[in-house]
């Protein structure tokens, strides 16, 4: 009797497993359409593309150096010219793996020289390839993205002067699941804004409001010097409040007037760092910084006098990084 009533049982038994498996695999398909619905790389409108403009090399050389371009891009110690030859090599390591600074060079195969100005905007602005691809923001497009259209199509101009080296970077090397580019859709929903981080009323000085764009746009300087959380994406609360090296060794100044940072530098000590390298109690700039402080060198002196403006109005943070312990402990 018992076999007989197990035996009647099973049928409606292998039917609840079957509608379960069914649903499953439509709930498995419905999340795999959202996943992929959400992550998709979005490019520039057509809109977006015509208010580009044709862009000025002459105007484009200022964005270049504002960027920082060669910090990365040139081989890892170019000096002098060699520092145009984006090449690019530099390894990044970080907690998510190794990022290598790619060729962007005029070289049409191992470069960017085939490429658009379209093709350059969505690069910028939106962090997509022109095959599609989302960008790993270890390129530091989550500031790019504040950029004025105008001014991303003069440095493609300029760019267009600069040298085609031949040979590719080495791939990045990445831990799983960092390997999977499309994932960064959903970290772009999150990171990903146009708006400037530091808002301020109208009445602003005009040198503080072109500070900040230099700063958060093309300069892109809170994407060292800005904590990150467990995601990789900006802490915005901490705002240039320093944080640890994205390599993990070292920190990265807090450049607020808050506690640990520069708030005792007068404005004009700030400009005379940016264009000599020198402190105010004369120490000389070093590590990472070096090169950077050898781009804004090259910029007018009023840009270097908007950016030290921008800083000592950006909120007063402590530092974000934790304490460093004395040598020894």
């Amino acid at each position: 009797m018992r076999a007989s009533a197990s035996r009647r049982a099973d049928p409606g038994l292998r039917r609840l497993l079957r509608r379960l498996g069914v649903a499953a695999v439509v709930v498995g398909g419905v999340l795999g359409a959202g996943f992929w619905f959400l992550t998709a790389p979005t490019r520039l409108s057509a809109a977006e593309v015509a208010a580009l403009g044709t862009g000025d090399a002459g105007r484009g050389e200022r964005i270049f150096w504002a960027g920082g371009c060669t910090s990365c891009h040139a081989r890892p110690k170019a000096e002098g010219s060699a520092k145009l030859e984006l090449a690019g090599g530099l390894a990044l390591k970080t907690a998510f793996g190794t990022f290598v600074a790619p060729n962007i060079s005029q070289d049409a195969h191992d470069g960017i020289g085939n490429w658009s100005l379209e093709d350059f905007a969505n690069a910028m602005l939106r962090g997509v390839s022109p095959d599609g691809r989302h960008y790993y923001p270890a390129f530091p497009y989550p500031s790019y993205t504040r950029m004025d259209p105008a001014d991303v199509a003069d440095l493609y101009a300029y760019m267009k002067t600069l040298p085609a080296v031949t040979g590719p970077a080495p791939d990045h090397s990445l831990a799983f699941p960092f390997g999977i580019r499309r994932g960064i859709g959903l970290w772009k929903h999150r990171y990903l804004n146009s708006a400037p981080v530091i808002e301020f009323d109208r009445s602003a000085p005009d040198a503080v409001l072109r500070g900040r764009y230099l700063v958060e746009g093309p300069g892109h300087c809170g994407e060292c010097h800005t904590p990150r959380d467990f995601a990789g994406g900006a802490d915005k609360g901490k705002w240039l409040a320093g944080a640890v090296a994205a390599e993990g060794t070292g920190v990265i100044p807090n450049i607020t007037s808050g506690e640990g940072g520069i708030g005792s530098w007068s404005a004009s000590e700030i400009e005379s760092f940016l264009e000599t390298g020198f402190t105010p109690d004369f120490d000389s700039v070093g590590g990472s910084m070096v090169a950077v402080q050898q781009n804004m060198a090259k910029l007018a002196p009023e840009d270097r006098a908007a950016i030290a403006a921008y800083l000592k109005a950006v909120p007063a943070h402590p530092n974000g990084y934790p304490p460093r312990r004395p040598s020894g402990e």
